[in-house]
C-alpha cells in the first residue's frame, strides 16, 4: 500500500515537472494592439435659420407673383395684383435667391460628399473655410459643382421664366382690356397706391413656416426638395427636369450659392456665423437690375392714370423686369425678344422749282 502511494506521488511530481517544461517551451501570447483613437466625427451640416427663411421668402414671392393672372374685370383686381407684385425688398430678394441656390446645391450628394471629405481634419477644414470666405469661386473646384450649378441654374431659371411669361400675358392684357369702358376710368387714390408700392419695396418679405421646415430638411439632405406648388393651380408652370451638368463660367449668384453650401457642408454656416455668410452672399451687380426695375415701376405708377395703364406697369416693370433679373442672375437662357420693327424712313419730297415770271423790259421811246 505504501509503495503504491509513493508511486502515485512520483508520477504526480513527474507530471508537474513535465507540464512545467512544456509550458516553458510555449510561445508567449502577443501583446494587445495599441489603442488608436478614432478620428473625430465631422461637424453636422448647418445652415442658419435666417438664411433658410430668406430662401423661403424668395421662393414664396416667385410662386405668388408668377401666378398672377391676365384676366381683369375691375380696378380692384388690378390693385390686388399690384399689392402682390410690389411685395419684395430688392436686397433681401437677392439674398433669398442666393440662399435658395445654396439649399439647391446641398441637394447634390456628390458635391456635398466631396466637400465633407475635408471636414474631418480640423486644420484642413479651417484652411478650406478660409479659402471659401476669401474667394467664393473656390467652391467651383469641388467635385460635383457642375451638377450642383446645373440644379441652381435650371431651378432659378424656370422660376424667372414663369414670372416673365406671366408678365408678358399681363402686359398684353393692358391693351386688350381697353375694350372695356371701366378700364379707361381714372385710378382712385393714385398717390396712395404709389406710397404703398414704395413702402412694401422697403419691407422684407415673410417666409412660410411650413416651407421653411421643408427647406431646412432639404439643406441637411433629409428629404429631396420639390418645387413649391403654384398659388393658382390653373396657372401655367414651368417644370424642371433632373439635374444636369452645367460647365463654368457661372454667374456670381451661382458661385456664391455654391460657396454658402460648401460652408454649410463644413458645419460653418450656422446662426453664429450669420454675418460672415451674409458677406459671402453679397452680390451688388444683380441688385442694380432689381433696383432699376423698382425705379421704373415708381415712375410708371406716378404717371399712370386710367386702370389699363396700371396693368401695363404691373406686367412690364413688376413681372417682366423682375423675371428677367432672376434669369440674368442665374445665367439661364434668356427668352427670345423679337427686335422692334424698324422705323419707316421719312419720305422726303422734292419741291418743284417755282418758275420765275419773265418780265419784259419796257422799250424806250
Amino acid at each position: 500500500m505504501l509503495s503504491t502511494t509513493r508511486t502515485r506521488a512520483a508520477l504526480t511530481a513527474i507530471a508537474v515537472v513535465a507540464a512545467t517544461l512544456l509550458a516553458s517551451c510555449e510561445t508567449p501570447p502577443p501583446p494587445p494592439p495599441p489603442l488608436v483613437a478614432a478620428p473625430p466625427a465631422p461637424p453636422p451640416i448647418t445652415l442658419s435659420s435666417s438664411i433658410v427663411e430668406k430662401a423661403s421668402a424668395f421662393r414664396g414671392y416667385m410662386q405668388r407673383a408668377g401666378a398672377i393672372g391676365a384676366t381683369f374685370d375691375n380696378g380692384d383686381q388690378i390693385q390686388a395684383s399690384l399689392k402682390v407684385g410690389v411685395g419684395y425688398e430688392p436686397k433681401q430678394f437677392l439674398s433669398g435667391a442666393t440662399a435658395y441656390a445654396a439649399v439647391l446645391a446641398l441637394q447634390d450628394p456628390t458635391y456635398v460628399a466631396s466637400v465633407r471629405a475635408f471636414a474631418t481634419d480640423p486644420t484642413q477644414r479651417q484652411s478650406i473655410i478660409n479659402q471659401l470666405v476669401a474667394d467664393p469661386a473656390y467652391a467651383v473646384g469641388f467635385k460635383g459643382s457642375d451638377t450642383a450649378a446645373g440644379r441652381i441654374i435650371d431651378t432659378l431659371g424656370a422660376s424667372g421664366l414663369q414670372l416673365y411669361t406671366a408678365g408678358k400675358a399681363v402686359k398684353q392684357a393692358a391693351y386688350d382690356v381697353q375694350r372695356s369702358k371701366w378700364s379707361t376710368l381714372p385710378v382712385l387714390d393714385r398717390d396712395g397706391r404709389l406710397a404703398y408700392a414704395k413702402t412694401m419695396s422697403a419691407t422684407p418679405g415673410l417666409a412660410d413656416s411650413a416651407d421653411v421646415a421643408a427647406l431646412q430638411q432639404a439643406s441637411m439632405g433629409g428629404v429631396p426638395l420639390v418645387p413649391a406648388p403654384p398659388a393658382d393651380p390653373a396657372a401655367a408652370t414651368v417644370t424642371v427636369s433632373g439635374p444636369r451638368s452645367a460647365p463654368p463660367p457661372y454667374k456670381p449668384l451661382v458661385i456664391r450659392g455654391l460657396a454658402v453650401a460648401a460652408l454649410a457642408a463644413l458645419g460653418y454656416a450656422g446662426d453664429d456665423k450669420l454675418s460672415l455668410i451674409e458677406a459671402v452672399m453679397a452680390e451688388p451687380a444683380s441688385a442694380m437690375c432689381l433696383n432699376m426695375a423698382k425705379l421704373n415701376l415708381y415712375q410708371c405708377l406716378a404717371v399712370a392714370k386710367p386702370h389699363y395703364e396700371d396693368v401695363f406697369c404691373l406686367g412690364q416693370h413688376i413681372m417682366i423686369d423682375t423675371g428677367m433679373c432672376v434669369l440674368k442672375a442665374s445665367g439661364a437662357a434668356l427668352p427670345y425678344e423679337p427686335p422692334p420693327p424698324p422705323k419707316p424712313e421719312p419720305v422726303v419730297t422734292k419741291k418743284k422749282p417755282v418758275a420765275k415770271k419773265k418780265t419784259s423790259a419796257k422799250k424806250k421811246s
